[in-house]
């Protein structure tokens, strides 16, 4: 009797999906998208309504016929990629290959990879969403038409390799505009002046100059600060107001892809890409032992604070349980979104929030838990009640000078119990209206105003998502790709453009406003959200976009000014004294003379908080020497190929050209007569194989280690490194399970 077939997007849901629907079904994967645009040319016919010519992905073949054969088998198929426009695209895509295999397919999807959720989805099963389809196609097909038409004219004005993107180029906008926000701004002196004050309670309290002479208090210099300090001195300070309240303070919502990366961030560390890498596996599933392979979190790509009355209703009772009902507010919580957000699943919150982070501990990697808690935390004090506080303002006179100090006091801690937050002040001792207080120190403290920040992670999230720029789910690639092509470079976790950043803004900028308009790029966002919803014509919306696109393309190839050749400085060469120029090679941007070849002059530089340009000495590296030399007695040195893997060279180049691979001195198990040396390919991905390649084909990708395996017997272990465990010793037999950590 044949199966039916349900078709996700991700190996990891396929155990996941079969630990609870048995036999009944057949679940197979598509390791996410299987067809794409073509990568070597346009794939898209303007003049037949932007019509996508679509191919297989390379090295999907086989994916691809193990589909469609499945799909041959099975009475019905189910499609049930990630509930999203790219899931939509996904299924249409994989329908499309296997309609003529089996045409009884519909479409389900779940928020949650749990028995009930999918076992519901498999109950109300649907059509394929053709307007999120046509969403998704505008968006790559935009996207397309953008890179694959003004990177050539990058490359041939500016540099080789780089590219242009639709929203990237305007997120790379908006990291350049703020440093030069920074390198514009004028510092300006400015003093905060304090004065510790004591009443009959100790201890003294530090109150904070409000006003002078009745208006609010600015004190420029420090002429001006001792001024205030003579004006003041011998005058009694008198309390004058005393005001006391209580306040609530509210949770936040549960979190949503962008909130979540900015958290991760702030509190973690991590990089936008590695948090959704992290929940994606969360998302999936992981082992948890007895339990067995359990997701932990709904899906991780969402802009709505939506959460089902199931989850609240499960939070209210493991709320009431653990801390107490008067933990629980009067009223459930219902959070409301931005109107742009896209209600069809929940937030980020915990599948079942009966698992605790505490209860994971040891059964996940620590990166894992520490996000789980993240949401954990988060989605449980969003349900909770508010932390109550007894604020206390005191306004203090002396001699026509205003001070004010504040404190705080908790009362209730409510949400504070799961998810405790910075404390903002202290509490006071007793004051009283009309009371006297002592003078102990007054603090003068010169300070200068600062430059707008630049933009960490978490800011540049919370500014594009602001902006209506892009979606949450695309930040983490954005981000990656301004890095990857160097047009970014991170200092202490803040983004600071390069010269080839300011270059490729600059050229873009003053060739195409309108694409690299912040207005525009957020329009053009609601308008791929109509397409979604069935009000706008994804042909149409292309049409409009290529009207002024088509023309501005036809005037940057013929107008944009080339660099190619370098970008003049007003930094003379330290040999010649002739003008450098910044040129951009393979390893990134360095100053070159203008007067090559006569001058062979070249250095790295800096630029200083003024963004003057200092030439860099480049430091000669230290290299190992591991021997001498067979041809002429000099030492052999270590060395590092362009691709990055070792080799070993005599000291003595060029005169001496000796050179050989750098063994790692454990012995081919294959064949018995070579070693394994160290290798890369041209992509620059290391990898170990035999000496006596190739009548020898033995390769590994991490290091070998000269031990058999005690499990299988593999003549070979390797040393790699595991995000769970560290560095560990393992067979790579991929059918073998043995591993340890080094340091057993």
């Amino acid at each position: 009797m044949s199966k039916d077939l349900i078709i996700v997007e991700s190996p990891a849901k396929v155990k996941t999906i079969k630990k609870f629907l048995g036999n009944k079904y057949a679940v197979h994967a598509s390791v996410g998208h299987i067809r794409d645009l073509p990568s070597k040319e346009l794939g898209v016919d303007e003049n037949n309504s932007f019509e996508p010519h679509y191919e297989v992905i390379k090295g999907k073949e086989k994916i691809v016929q193990e589909l469609r054969r499945a799909a041959s088998g099975a009475e019905n198929v189910y499609l049930a990629p990630d509930p999203d426009r790219e899931g939509e695209a996904i299924a249409w895509h994989i329908a499309e290959l296997i309609k003529d295999k089996n045409k009884h397919f519909k479409r389900i999807q779940f928020n949650e990879i749990t028995a009930k959720a999918v076992k519901e989805a498999l109950e109300h099963p649907r059509e394929i969403n053709q307007n999120l389809f046509h969403a998704q196609q505008a968006r790559r097909v935009l996207d397309r038409l953008v890179g694959y038409k003004i990177s050539p004219i990058l490359w041939k004005k500016v540099k080789r390799g780089i590219s242009a993107g639709r929203v990237q180029s305007v997120a790379l906008r908006i990291i350049v505009e703020r440093e030069r926000e920074r390198l514009a701004f004028v510092p300006e002196e400015y003093w905060n002046i304090s004065a510790e004050l004591l009443a009959a309670t100790p201890p003294p309290v530090m109150f904070a100059l409000s006003k002078y002479k009745n208006k609010k208090a600015v004190i420029s210099s420090g002429e001006e600060a001792d001024a205030l300090e003579a004006h003041i001195k011998g005058k009694p300070f008198i309390i004058e107001k005393v005001e006391e309240k209580e306040r609530e303070r509210q949770p936040q919502p549960p979190y949503i892809t962008s909130t979540l990366q900015q958290s991760a961030n702030q509190r973690l560390g991590y990089p936008a890409k590695r948090t959704m890498n992290i929940a994606q596996k969360l998302y999936e599933g992981v082992d948890l032992g007895e339990r067995g392979i359990t997701a932990l979190i709904t899906y991780m790509r969402t802009d709505s604070v939506r959460i089902s009355d199931e989850a609240r209703k499960s939070a209210e009772t493991f709320i009431i349980d653990t801390f107490g009902a008067e933990y629980y507010p009067k009223k459930a919580r219902y959070f409301k979104g931005k109107n742009s957000a896209q209600d069809a699943h929940e937030a980020v919150r915990p599948v079942d929030v009966n698992i605790t982070p505490e209860e994971l501990k040891g059964q996940v990697s620590p990166e894992q838990y520490q996000l789980y808690k993240l949401i954990w935390s988060r989605f449980v004090a969003s349900q909770m009640a508010a932390a109550r506080f007894h604020d206390t303002n005191v306004t203090v006179k002396c001699n026509e000078t205003e001070w004010k100090a504040k404190g705080e006091r908790l009362l209730f801690p409510g949400f504070l119990k799961v998810n405790p937050q910075k404390e903002d002040a202290g509490v006071l001792p007793p004051l009283k209206e009309g009371d006297e207080l002592k003078l102990q120190s007054l603090k003068k403290e010169q300070k200068f105003t600062q430059p707008p920040a630049r933009y960490s992670e978490a800011s540049l999230v919370r500014e594009l998502e602001e902006k209506g720029i892009g979606r949450p789910s695309t930040y983490a690639s954005i981000i990656s790709t301004l890095m990857d092509r160097e047009y970014v470079y991170q200092d202490e976790k803040h983004f600071v453009p390069t010269e080839l950043g300011y270059i490729i803004c600059d050229k873009l900028t003053g060739h195409f406003s309108q694409l690299m308009d912040i207005e525009f790029t957020a329009k053009m966002e609601n308008s791929l959200d109509q397409v979604a919803e069935g009000e706008t014509d994804w042909v149409q919306l292309l049409q409009n976009f290529n009207a002024d696109f088509v023309p501005a393309l036809a005037l940057a190839a013929r107008d944009m000014e080339s660099v190619k050749g370098g970008v003049n400085t007003d930094v003379p060469c330290p040999q010649c004294g002739k003008p450098t120029m910044i040129k951009f090679g393979k390893a990134g941007s360095f100053l070159a003379c203008s007067g090559y070849p006569d001058c062979s002059f070249t250095s790295n530089f800096i630029k200083d908080e003024q963004g003057n340009i200092q030439i860099q000495e480049r430091e000669k590296p230290q290299l190992e020497v591991v021997g001498k030399c067979p041809d002429c007695g000099h030492d052999l040195v270590i060395k590092k190929a362009r691709t990055g893997s070792r080799f070993i060279a005599c000291s003595n180049y060029p005169n001496c050209k000796h050179a050989e691979p750098f063994s790692t001195g454990v012995k081919c198990p294959n064949c018995e007569k070579g070693m394994i040396v160290e290798k890369s390919s041209k992509k620059g991905k290391l990898f170990y194989a035999c000496d006596q390649y190739p009548n020898c084909d033995l390769a590994l990708w991490d290091y070998p280690v000269p031990e058999r395996c005690p499990l299988c017997d593999n003549p070979i272990l390797v040393k790699k490194q595991s995000k769970a465990k560290g560095l560990v010793i393992s067979c790579p037999n991929k059918s073998c399970r043995y591993s340890r950590s080094v340091e057993e």
